[in-house]
């Protein structure tokens, strides 16, 4: 390797370093370790962004639509531009080769390299899903990609502090004992469904054309962020929409006339794994409906499908992951949210 690549490198990864570390910093880890004593001393952390203190979600309408974009917007954009930034800088300033050793081989030990990368990240699906736009493009292979983007959310450890100060201890434990084979076991899986060709998206050179001065990477990581912002945001902001004018068809009347029933509680965790909520917003969505009298099991269901996809999340993946795969992971992750209402069902019942 030359002096020259070599000194470019070595900025590039000081860069990256710095960017991830403080990004995360000011956007995550800061602010959570606030809410957590929050959390503790008030057994909460906020209302129920779904609907608020009431029983029910508003009607379908533009008011409605805008309303949710706004609040979801408000709690989530800067995580989002984080995410943009970190899944841009990926592709401009991290080599090819550092990605392809880590994350590209089809094995358990990329994908459980991937879980890993992830748990820092606390990022909701949606603001973790331009990083793994950039990992696909660094020829990641699926199932760390996979492994990445769902340890954001279901092993967020922040998440799992306020699961138990606010639904209880019990919650938690349920939660991470059902994350870690999601997490895990859905990266390997996704190894296995996709075929040899979806595991490399494009041919990457591995060091022939990095850029060798700090010119060359800013112009090129700006024109990568401006890409994936084009790319991204337009079909994301008009999902998030339409979810929130639906809200109160996917979520109905909330009551004690919701119980452990298993037709609402398959209705509930398809309803989970497509709607949006920023991070950690199922902790105070399923204390609203716990407080309203819901069963446990359609709650426990929510508190595992809402958090790890969402329809904007996979829509901003379908150019990264393969279709069969983006939808056996929907399905995957409605069979977690029923498996955790029966085993709620059975224990606290």
């Amino acid at each position: 390797m030359s002096v020259a690549l070599r000194s470019s490198r070595t900025m590039r990864w000081s860069v990256f370093a710095l960017l991830v570390v403080a990004g995360l910093f000011y956007v995550k880890w800061y602010p959570y370790y606030g809410r957590a004593f929050d959390a503790a001393a008030h057994h909460s952390i906020g209302s129920s962004i779904l609907m608020g203190t009431a029983d029910a979600a508003p009607s379908p309408s533009w008011d409605a639509a805008l309303g949710y974009a706004l609040a979801y917007g408000k709690a989530i954009w800067k995580a989002m531009i984080l995410g943009l930034l970190i899944g841009s800088a990926v592709q401009a300033l991290v080599p090819a080769s550092a990605v392809h050793r880590a994350l590209a081989g089809s094995g358990f030990r990329s994908t459980l390299a991937g879980g890993l990368l992830g748990i820092p990240g606390m990022m909701c699906t949606c603001c973790a899903a331009p990083v793994v736009v950039g990992l696909r493009r660094q020829n990641a292979a699926p199932g760390a990609a996979v492994a990445f983007w769902l340890s954001n959310t279901m092993l967020n450890p922040a998440t799992l502090v306020f699961t138990g100060f606010v639904l209880g201890w019990q919650w938690t434990a349920l939660r991470l004992a059902l994350s870690v084979p999601m997490v895990f076991g859905l990266g390997w899986l996704a190894n296995r469904v996709a075929a040899p060709a979806d595991h490399v998206t494009v041919q990457v050179p591995l060091g022939e054309d990095e850029p060798r001065t700090l010119g060359q990477t800013a112009v090129r990581w700006m024109r990568i962020f401006g890409g994936m912002t084009l790319r991204l945001i337009p079909e994301y902001l008009v999902i998030v929409l339409l979810l929130g004018a639906a809200r109160a068809w996917m979520f109905p009347h909330i009551g004690p006339d919701i119980g452990n029933e298993w037709f609402w509680v398959l209705a509930l965790a398809l309803a989970g794994m497509l709607f949006v909520i920023p991070t950690a917003g199922e902790v105070p969505i399923v204390q609203a409906m716990l407080t309203l009298g819901m069963g446990v099991a359609p709650a426990a269901a929510l508190m595992m499908t809402l958090p790890p996809v969402s329809l904007p999340s996979l829509a901003m993946l379908g150019r990264s992951l393969p279709l069969r795969l983006l939808l056996s992971l929907a399905a995957a992750v409605v069979s977690f949210g029923v498996l955790a209402a029966a085993i709620a069902a059975a224990l606290w019942a």
